[in-house]
Protein backbone atom coordinates (compact mmCIF):
# COMPACT_ATOMS: atom_id res chain seq x y z
CA UNK A 1 0.00 0.00 0.00
CA UNK A 2 2.97 2.36 1.11
CA UNK A 3 4.57 1.81 -2.73
CA UNK A 4 1.02 2.27 -4.56
CA UNK A 5 0.84 5.46 -2.49
CA UNK A 6 4.56 6.58 -3.08
CA UNK A 7 3.93 5.86 -6.68
CA UNK A 8 0.35 7.96 -6.75
CA UNK A 9 1.85 10.91 -5.18
CA UNK A 10 5.45 11.10 -5.46
CA UNK A 11 5.64 11.85 -8.88
CA UNK A 12 3.42 15.04 -8.43
CA UNK A 13 4.34 18.66 -8.26
CA UNK A 14 2.79 21.93 -7.82
CA UNK A 15 -1.09 22.15 -7.63
CA UNK A 16 -1.48 18.78 -8.69
CA UNK A 17 0.67 17.87 -5.50
CA UNK A 18 -1.79 19.23 -3.20
CA UNK A 19 -4.59 18.38 -5.54
CA UNK A 20 -3.58 14.17 -4.96
CA UNK A 21 -2.66 14.48 -1.29
CA UNK A 22 -6.38 16.36 -0.75
CA UNK A 23 -7.92 13.43 -2.96
CA UNK A 24 -6.91 10.72 -1.17
CA UNK A 25 -7.23 12.03 2.46
CA UNK A 26 -10.86 13.11 0.81
CA UNK A 27 -11.82 8.97 0.04
CA UNK A 28 -9.59 8.62 3.55
CA UNK A 29 -12.78 10.30 5.31
CA UNK A 30 -15.69 8.32 3.17
CA UNK A 31 -13.85 5.08 4.79
CA UNK A 32 -11.38 3.78 2.19
CA UNK A 33 -8.59 2.25 3.70
CA UNK A 34 -6.04 3.73 2.78
CA UNK A 35 -3.23 5.11 5.35
CA UNK A 36 -3.99 8.51 6.38
CA UNK A 37 -0.77 9.50 8.41
CA UNK A 38 1.71 7.99 5.45
CA UNK A 39 -0.35 10.18 2.70
CA UNK A 40 -0.02 12.98 4.94
CA UNK A 41 3.64 12.08 5.70
CA UNK A 42 4.10 11.74 1.66
CA UNK A 43 2.78 15.55 1.41
CA UNK A 44 5.88 16.36 3.81
CA UNK A 45 7.66 14.50 1.59
CA UNK A 46 7.02 16.36 -1.25
CA UNK A 47 7.74 19.92 0.23
CA UNK A 48 11.21 18.38 1.40
CA UNK A 49 11.95 17.48 -2.50
CA UNK A 50 10.85 20.97 -2.90
CA UNK A 51 7.59 20.27 -5.00
CA UNK A 52 5.27 22.27 -2.80
CA UNK A 53 5.02 24.72 0.24
CA UNK A 54 5.21 23.61 3.94
CA UNK A 55 2.42 25.64 4.58
CA UNK A 56 0.26 24.94 1.83
CA UNK A 57 0.72 21.44 2.23
CA UNK A 58 -0.36 21.46 5.60
CA UNK A 59 -3.31 23.29 5.15
CA UNK A 60 -4.05 20.93 2.13
CA UNK A 61 -4.09 18.26 4.77
CA UNK A 62 -6.05 19.36 7.42
CA UNK A 63 -9.16 20.49 4.84
CA UNK A 64 -8.69 16.79 3.06
CA UNK A 65 -9.32 15.44 6.79
CA UNK A 66 -12.53 18.02 7.44
CA UNK A 67 -14.16 17.67 4.17
CA UNK A 68 -14.07 14.24 3.53
CA UNK A 69 -15.10 13.56 7.44
CA UNK A 70 -17.98 16.36 6.95
CA UNK A 71 -18.93 14.50 3.58
CA UNK A 72 -19.70 11.00 6.14
CA UNK A 73 -21.19 12.96 8.54
CA UNK A 74 -23.90 14.45 6.09
CA UNK A 75 -24.04 11.30 4.51
CA UNK A 76 -24.65 9.52 8.16
CA UNK A 77 -27.69 12.29 8.60
CA UNK A 78 -29.24 11.64 5.46
CA UNK A 79 -28.99 7.68 5.68
CA UNK A 80 -28.64 7.34 9.13
CA UNK A 81 -32.12 5.44 9.60
CA UNK A 82 -31.33 3.02 6.53
CA UNK A 83 -27.64 2.05 7.43
CA UNK A 84 -25.77 -0.19 9.76
CA UNK A 85 -28.83 -0.93 12.04
CA UNK A 86 -29.94 -4.61 12.84
CA UNK A 87 -31.52 -6.41 9.97
CA UNK A 88 -32.34 -10.38 9.71
CA UNK A 89 -29.98 -13.02 10.63
CA UNK A 90 -27.74 -13.81 7.85
CA UNK A 91 -28.69 -10.46 6.13
CA UNK A 92 -25.47 -9.35 4.45
CA UNK A 93 -24.81 -5.19 4.20
CA UNK A 94 -25.92 -3.50 0.91
CA UNK A 95 -23.98 -0.52 -0.99
CA UNK A 96 -20.68 0.83 0.27
CA UNK A 97 -21.87 2.10 3.46
CA UNK A 98 -23.64 -1.10 4.63
CA UNK A 99 -20.04 -2.97 4.22
CA UNK A 100 -18.38 0.21 6.22
CA UNK A 101 -21.50 0.86 8.95
CA UNK A 102 -22.22 -2.39 10.03
CA UNK A 103 -24.98 -3.34 13.13
CA UNK A 104 -21.75 -4.83 14.80
CA UNK A 105 -19.30 -1.12 14.22
CA UNK A 106 -22.61 0.96 15.04
CA UNK A 107 -23.48 -0.33 18.46
CA UNK A 108 -20.01 0.10 19.17
CA UNK A 109 -19.72 2.78 18.27
CA UNK A 110 -23.23 4.08 20.01
CA UNK A 111 -21.97 2.44 23.12
CA UNK A 112 -18.56 4.74 23.17
CA UNK A 113 -20.87 7.84 22.28
CA UNK A 114 -22.69 6.90 25.96
CA UNK A 115 -19.78 6.15 27.44
CA UNK A 116 -17.45 9.24 26.54
CA UNK A 117 -19.90 11.67 24.70
CA UNK A 118 -18.98 14.04 21.95
CA UNK A 119 -15.58 13.97 22.64
CA UNK A 120 -15.60 10.43 21.09
CA UNK A 121 -15.45 12.55 17.66
CA UNK A 122 -11.62 13.70 18.75
CA UNK A 123 -10.72 9.75 19.80
CA UNK A 124 -12.25 8.07 16.83
CA UNK A 125 -9.32 9.47 14.79
CA UNK A 126 -6.65 7.53 16.78
CA UNK A 127 -9.11 4.70 16.78
CA UNK A 128 -8.44 1.83 13.95
CA UNK A 129 -11.61 0.69 12.17
CA UNK A 130 -13.91 2.96 14.05
CA UNK A 131 -13.40 6.10 12.50
CA UNK A 132 -15.76 6.78 9.76
CA UNK A 133 -18.31 4.54 11.24
CA UNK A 134 -18.48 7.50 14.12
CA UNK A 135 -18.72 10.35 12.39
CA UNK A 136 -21.35 8.31 10.23
CA UNK A 137 -23.05 7.92 13.25
CA UNK A 138 -22.92 11.32 14.74
CA UNK A 139 -24.56 12.58 11.76
CA UNK A 140 -27.28 10.14 12.15
CA UNK A 141 -27.74 10.64 15.98
CA UNK A 142 -28.65 14.72 15.27
CA UNK A 143 -25.23 15.84 16.25
CA UNK A 144 -25.13 19.88 15.64
CA UNK A 145 -22.34 20.12 12.73
CA UNK A 146 -20.76 23.16 14.47
CA UNK A 147 -19.83 21.06 17.14
CA UNK A 148 -18.62 17.83 14.99
CA UNK A 149 -16.78 20.65 13.49
CA UNK A 150 -14.76 21.94 16.40
CA UNK A 151 -13.99 18.38 17.76
CA UNK A 152 -13.23 17.37 14.19
CA UNK A 153 -10.69 20.01 13.73
CA UNK A 154 -9.00 19.74 17.14
CA UNK A 155 -7.87 16.17 16.10
CA UNK A 156 -7.14 16.96 12.54
CA UNK A 157 -4.72 20.02 13.96
CA UNK A 158 -3.26 17.15 15.92
CA UNK A 159 -2.23 15.08 13.41
CA UNK A 160 -2.48 16.65 9.86
CA UNK A 161 0.42 19.49 10.32
CA UNK A 162 2.56 17.14 12.34
CA UNK A 163 2.58 14.39 10.17
CA UNK A 164 3.62 16.92 7.17
CA UNK A 165 6.11 18.44 9.15
CA UNK A 166 7.93 15.02 9.86
CA UNK A 167 7.78 13.84 6.15
CA UNK A 168 9.69 17.47 5.48
CA UNK A 169 11.88 17.50 8.40
CA UNK A 170 13.07 13.34 7.56
CA UNK A 171 12.38 13.22 4.02
CA UNK A 172 15.96 11.37 3.61
CA UNK A 173 15.19 8.89 5.73
CA UNK A 174 11.34 8.30 4.78
CA UNK A 175 11.13 4.41 4.49
CA UNK A 176 12.78 4.10 8.22
CA UNK A 177 10.00 6.72 9.14
CA UNK A 178 6.88 4.90 7.36
CA UNK A 179 8.58 1.93 8.89
CA UNK A 180 8.56 3.40 12.68
CA UNK A 181 4.61 4.52 11.86
CA UNK A 182 3.83 0.95 10.81
CA UNK A 183 5.20 -0.74 14.01
CA UNK A 184 2.69 1.59 16.44
CA UNK A 185 5.52 4.59 17.06
CA UNK A 186 2.90 7.01 16.01
CA UNK A 187 1.75 8.60 19.35
CA UNK A 188 5.72 8.51 19.88
CA UNK A 189 6.33 10.72 17.07
CA UNK A 190 3.55 13.04 17.87
CA UNK A 191 4.00 13.19 21.46
CA UNK A 192 7.89 13.99 20.80
CA UNK A 193 6.96 16.89 18.33
CA UNK A 194 4.02 18.51 20.70
CA UNK A 195 6.54 18.32 23.40
CA UNK A 196 9.05 20.32 21.11
CA UNK A 197 6.23 22.67 20.23
CA UNK A 198 5.24 23.49 23.76
CA UNK A 199 8.70 23.83 25.11
CA UNK A 200 9.38 26.71 22.15
CA UNK A 201 6.43 28.37 22.75
CA UNK A 202 6.87 28.85 26.48
CA UNK A 203 10.79 29.31 25.90
CA UNK A 204 9.21 32.30 23.99
CA UNK A 205 6.93 33.28 26.44
CA UNK A 206 9.18 33.30 29.51
CA UNK A 207 11.72 35.27 27.11
CA UNK A 208 9.07 37.64 26.57
CA UNK A 209 7.88 38.09 29.92
CA UNK A 210 11.33 38.55 31.48
CA UNK A 211 11.91 41.15 28.79
CA UNK A 212 8.59 43.04 30.28
CA UNK A 213 9.41 42.79 33.51
CA UNK A 214 13.05 44.18 32.46
CA UNK A 215 11.80 47.05 31.02
CA UNK A 216 9.30 47.73 33.92
CA UNK A 217 12.04 47.84 36.24
CA UNK A 218 14.06 49.62 34.77
CA UNK A 219 11.07 52.35 34.10
CA UNK A 220 10.44 52.56 37.65
CA UNK A 221 14.08 53.10 38.84
CA UNK A 222 13.74 56.07 36.19
CA UNK A 223 11.03 57.49 38.13
CA UNK A 224 12.05 57.49 40.99
CA UNK A 225 15.16 59.05 40.27
CA UNK A 226 17.71 55.35 40.84
CA UNK A 227 18.18 55.35 37.76
CA UNK A 228 18.48 58.61 35.95
CA UNK A 229 17.46 59.48 32.60
CA UNK A 230 20.23 60.61 29.74
CA UNK A 231 20.82 64.29 29.59
CA UNK A 232 19.95 64.10 25.70
CA UNK A 233 16.25 63.01 26.99
CA UNK A 234 16.12 66.08 29.84
CA UNK A 235 17.40 68.56 27.40
CA UNK A 236 15.24 71.32 26.17
CA UNK A 237 14.83 71.30 22.49
CA UNK A 238 16.82 73.17 20.85
CA UNK A 239 14.79 75.91 19.42
CA UNK A 240 12.80 76.34 22.62
CA UNK A 241 13.26 80.15 23.53
CA UNK A 242 15.40 80.63 26.90
CA UNK A 243 13.98 83.17 29.42
CA UNK A 244 15.21 86.63 29.72
CA UNK A 245 17.76 87.50 32.42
Amino acid sequence: MESFLFNLVGGASGWLAYGVVFGILFVCGLGLPLPEDVSLILGGYLVHDGKARLELMMLTGYLGIIIGDSMIFFFGRRLGSKVGQPGLEGERPKGLFGRIVTPEKRARVEQLFKKHGEKIIMLARFLPGVRAVTYFTAGSVGMRYSRFLVYDSIAALGSAPIFVYLGFKFGGELDSLIAAIKHGQRNVLIALVLIGGVTFLVSRWRARREQRLNEEALRVKRLSGEHPLPPEAVQPPQNERQPAP
